[in-house]
């Protein structure tokens, strides 16, 4: 049997393919009617074509891929939805339930028997996202593909490849199958992710930390060990933790960055391929994705770095600071240059592998004299909200380096610049918020999914649950991150879905 895994661009597989001498024995085993199992790129390129690339699929499923249709959600389709079954195996042996499976994409097959109608026979499951319907799967014979990622979506994900493994061949039913009905709302949930600050403490161990406003070191009055690098875990057993009590996703973030060489000297490496190997779920890392040079003038790419992360089991990279450097060459250029670590890497995983992590700061100014380029971009304080923002306006500023230098571009400036370069998704920190436990900046959240089309990550100042139900109430996010107060097990992951449950929000329990 052969499985074909992978996140990336549809061209980048179809020419890897190509160049390898590849395309052709793949075409000539799947048509043998040996056990094939393609998982998100590896099911997209049993069809005809792409609107991603120029280059044919392998033309063993006679319809086309796609790109959704942004005016009603965003791009990429990123999270956990529905997969719901059309065509049932005629012996029960059926790997796909009713469980959520994690997606994430910005290609897909739509639903379309009218115009497609040889398609059909294909068709083994649909899934709504916005208004589109797509298949997420397709079955026939020895063939079995998935648009989600069995391999990231928990225990059901785990379950469906021990299935397919089990009766790789199973025969189709017979029966017509009904056609599926689409919904007045989709069924992708909201996502909780748990994030980790990772990084060297004085003895050079890897641990997870979390600082105030940036700070990761204990003060003088809290611990005897004044001054020491603030550890709250090993990020592995963490990780696992997290996964185990439901996390929807993880982010791991290297802070301490490389040592000599991104590649020779990465000991983040070592965490992601252990953590991998035991936690099914999303894994995003940060830290130092960037063109570098080792000690011995060896040229190491960011797409380079970023590789060999994936290969070690990484999902998704997070790009910080090269990301407002490469914004403001956008701005002075007018045009993309395709040398940014965005681009690169975009070029070949796919924008869903690509996350910018952002970290503005609020830049008060007087609401009746300000004149300055921003103005469109101001926020008024609330008469209700909390007294010391009343009568006050500001814009954000991007910053670098962890918060510790400011640049000459706004939030919205750096939002709509990375979405331009290629960026699938945008974690919002906010440096006021960071540690405070008042809630997430609903004003900056709400600021910037107004300007973008990409899935949001809220992140910063939750301290409650109720912060999780606030967030997802009042801002369109996909998404919201936490730390500290996981860390120091004030808040449960299970309590913050609970309360969301409650509160109507849809997520994955």
């Amino acid at each position: 049997m052969l499985i074909f895994p992978g996140v990336g661009a549809f061209g980048t597989a179809i020419s890897f393919l190509q160049s390898r001498g590849l395309l052709e024995p793949l075409r000539d085993y799947i048509l043998s009617g040996r056990p094939y199992f393609g998982i998100c790129i590896g099911m997209q390129v049993l069809f005809q074509s792409s609107s991603e690339s120029s280059l044919p699929g392998l033309a063993v499923v006679p319809c086309p891929i796609e790109l959704f249709d942004s005016t009603d959600k965003a791009v990429p389709h990123m999270g956990w939805n529905a997969a719901d079954l059309l065509s049932p195996a005629a012996d029960n042996s059926e790997p796909v339930d009713q469980s959520y499976y994690y997606y994430v994409h910005s290609y897909c097959a739509k639903y379309n028997p009218q115009k497609y109608p040889s398609a059909t026979a294909w068709i083994h499951t649909t899934t709504q996202y916005g208004h589109e319907l797509f298949i997420s799967s397709v079955r026939k014979g020895n063939v079995f593909g998935t648009q989600f990622h069995p391999e990231k979506s928990g225990a059901a994900g785990l379950a469906l490849l021990d299935a397919w493994l089990r009766n790789p061949g199973a025969p189709q039913s017979t029966q017509a199958p009904a056609p599926p009905t689409l919904r007045a709302e989709h069924r992708l949930t909201k996502r909780i992710v748990a994030c980790m600050d990772v990084r060297a403490n004085d003895d050079g161990d890897l641990v997870v930390t979390k600082g105030d406003q940036y700070d990761v070191r204990e003060r003088a009055h809290s611990t005897p060990t004044a001054g020491a690098v603030r550890n709250l875990g090993k990020p592995v057993a963490l990780a696992a933790r997290y996964y185990a009590m439901g996390a929807d996703e993880l982010c791991l973030l290297n802070i301490t960055s490389f040592r000599h060489s991104p590649l020779q000297d990465q000991p983040m490496l070592a965490v992601v391929r252990a953590a991998a190997e035991s936690i099914f779920v999303p894994l995003t890392i940060g830290g130092g994705i960037k063109d570098t040079v080792d000690p011995d003038g060896t040229p190491r790419s960011a797409l380079e770095v970023a590789g060999a992360y994936f290969r070690a089991g990484a999902d998704k990279v997070s790009i910080g600071s090269e990301a407002v450097y490469a914004v403001e060459r956008l701005h002075a250029a007018g045009k993309r240059d395709g040398t940014s670590a965005i681009e690169t890497i975009a070029n070949v995983y796919g924008r869903q592998a690509v996350v910018v992590s952002v970290d503005p700061r609020r830049v008060y100014v007087d609401p009746a004299t300000y004149e300055g380029p921003y103005k469109q971009e101001l926020i008024l304080g609330r008469p209700d909200g909390p007294e010391n923002e009343r009568g006050k306006a500001w814009w954000y500023q991007c910053t670098v380096s962890g918060g510790r230098e400011s640049r000459d571009l706004s939030v919205v400036q750096l939002a709509c610049g990375v979405e331009t370069l290629g960026a699938g998704e945008i974690l919002l920190n906010s440096i006021d918020r960071d540690g405070t436990g008042l809630g997430f900046d609903l004003d900056l959240i709400n600021l910037v999914k107004k300007n973008v089309q990409i899935p949001v990550v809220a992140s910063s100042g939750a301290g409650s649950k109720e912060h999780f139900v606030q967030v997802f109430q009042e801002t369109a996010a996909e998404a919201a991150l936490a730390a500290g107060i996981f860390h120091r097990e004030e808040v449960q992951i299970a309590d913050v879905k609970g309360a969301l449950q409650a509160a109507g929000v849809n997520v994955r329990v």
